[in-house]
């Protein structure tokens, strides 16, 4: 099939991550577009130096919007150079942003909802979340069939998932379990798990009345990772995935099932990158995550394993 583009989640922001993009000719005026819709200065937010409620990068609310400003930039920037991917994917989040860059609904729609979504998470408190590195998976799996309230959230890779329910639940899996390491994280629910039910009511309300166009680039849903074009389908999808878990395991091998080459992380950080490495060292990697990534009018394909449109 050739090229992948991935678009990363939570996790990868990080304070500064949109100097790099304002050279890009709808940057500025993009920020603009979230802050009035966020009511606070989300590129001030971005740099660091915003005060006052609100103002912290890490907080959910935040960080959903602007990972979303800043890969949907990246992508279209892409795009604007005659470029394009056979297969798009995003690590929760950025499901939404693969969903915009296959052309499902415009970057308006998207913020907005990125943004009621963060909102709703946010609201959806009383979780935890720990990822576990270095388990044994039958080990791991028994112990969480046999603990009520708590579910595997993201299964990232062969070695690590994150755990996600009731903090008893939580950690009491993370105790038992033999691993080389179990990180809390500083989340303030229990995202991706059954403890976001109300959200994703709410949050699939509101999708019920957003029209999908069909996508022009198959998406591999985190919910379902297996090629989908049909904007009723990658629909009911989005709408489940507030509630169950984010399949990026399943996704990685689904590329190398369909003959990914190379795949592109297009956001901050390289966290996706790293995962692919590891787990499909068939598969070149590389990251885009600023303006000067992108490259210049002789950037050929095989630089940075992008593929050009036809």
């Amino acid at each position: 099939m050739g090229i992948a583009w991935v678009f990363p989640g939570q996790g990868s922001q990080k304070v500064g991550m949109a100097a790099g993009l304002l050279e890009l000719p709808m940057a500025r005026h993009r920020f603009e577009q979230a802050s009035e819709l966020l009511g606070r200065d989300l590129l001030a937010i971005c740099a660091g130096s915003a005060t006052g409620e609100l103002s912290d990068l890490n907080d959910t609310r935040n960080t959903q919007p602007a990972l979303f400003v800043i890969e949907s930039l990246l992508a279209e920037a892409l795009q604007a150079q005659g470029r394009t991917a056979q297969v798009v994917a995003g690590h929760s989040l950025g499901e939404l942003v693969a969903l915009h860059v296959a052309g499902v609904f415009d970057f308006a729609t998207g913020l907005a909802l990125m943004q009621r979504r963060s909102t709703l998470m946010a609201q959806a408190g009383g979780g935890a979340m720990t990822a576990v590195i270095g388990f044994d998976r039958g080990e791991l799996e028994a112990l969480v069939a046999a603990t009520e309230g708590v579910v595997i959230a993201n299964d990232n890779s062969s070695a690590q998932v994150v755990l996600s329910g009731h903090p008893d639940a939580v950690a009491a899996v993370s105790g038992q379990l033999s691993c080389k390491r179990a990180v809390p994280l500083a989340v303030s629910g229990a995202f991706h798990s059954p403890l976001m039910a109300d959200a994703a009511e709410a949050f699939g309300r509101e999708l019920g009345a957003v029209p999908f166009a069909d996508a022009a680039i198959p998406v591999l849903s985190n919910t379902d990772p297996s090629p989908e074009t049909s904007g009723a389908a990658l629909k009911a999808r989005l709408i489940r995935q507030m509630t169950t878990g984010v399949r990026w395991r399943e996704t990685m091998d689904q590329l190398g099932a369909l003959g990914v080459t190379a795949a592109v992380e297009i956001g901050p950080g390289a966290v996706l990158s790293g995962l692919i490495k590891r787990s499909c060292p068939a598969i070149v990697s590389a990251q885009i995550n600023s303006a000067a990534d992108l490259g210049g009018a002789d950037l050929g394909a095989g630089d940075l394993g992008l593929a050009s449109a036809p």
